[in-house]
């Protein structure tokens, strides 16, 4: 998936387990980026079209033998050769113009001082949706603590000083957030990130948000991180 130019060099970093019917969409989404670029897509174990997509699209997929985002995320990162990495949950959609405002991150020498997420976005026209896009917002800005869904835009010297993501099955963007956070800011890219509804539609958001908030809380006290997953995926 490449284009006619070679610079800025990015890689685009996709964890995939059973996105047939939304890994299309995000693909379609990053052809408007005007230059080459590096995809790599790390399936844990598709048992759907997810590998036979990636492979219409002319991806090479990373097989992996788990289930593990964090592993995921770690081992694309490592077999990716861009200075710029971007890391997109596969149920994503970007908002068109996403690329002009990436590209204006990459040409600056001081954005690789900094990690860059974008603005939590659902789309579905409903109070509870524009209630919890507005939370993750305060939160991300006085937090400091963007989620995975937002997508993670970071320079290698950088993702290399803070460790890299980790091979944690649930909490690897807290995790690695975290540890960024010890080195300098996440910033808001300035573009929306659609994320898919799944998570939300059928469920008081809440009550997820309290379950969400003791399972973190769980994480910092050094509870085992396969029953945290368990309770999460309850």
């Amino acid at each position: 998936m490449v284009r006619s130019q070679k610079l800025p060099n990015l890689s685009i970093i996709i964890p995939t387990l059973n996105e047939a019917s939304h890994l299309p969409l995000l693909l379609s989404d990053l052809h408007e980026w005007p230059y080459d670029f590096e995809l790599t897509i790390v399936d844990g174990g598709s048992s759907d079209f997810t590998i036979s997509i990636s492979k219409i699209y002319g991806v090479d997929v990373i097989k992996i033998p788990k289930k593990n985002r964090g592993y995921q995320l770690k081992t694309g990162a490592s077999n990716s050769s861009g200075n710029w990495l971007l890391f997109l949950h596969a149920d994503s959609r970007l908002n068109p113009g996403w690329a002009k405002s990436v590209l204006k991150i990459l040409r600056s020498k001081t954005s690789e001082d900094f990690a860059w997420y974008f603005n939590f976005k659902i789309k579905k026209n409903s109070l509870k949706f524009r209630i919890l896009e507005l939370a993750v917002a305060l939160r991300s800005h006085f937090l400091q603590t963007p989620y995975g869904d937002q997508g993670l835009l970071i320079h290698r010297n950088l993702y290399n000083l803070s460790g890299g993501f980790s091979a944690l099955k649930i909490m690897e963007d807290l995790d690695f957030i975290k540890r960024i956070n010890k080195k300098t800011k996440v910033n808001c890219i300035g573009e929306n990130l659609y994320t898919n509804d799944r998570k939300w539609s059928n469920s008081n958001i809440i009550i997820n948000a309290i379950k969400n908030a003791k399972l973190r809380r769980m994480w910092r006290q050094g509870y085992d991180i396969d029953g945290l997953y368990k309770e999460y995926y309850s």
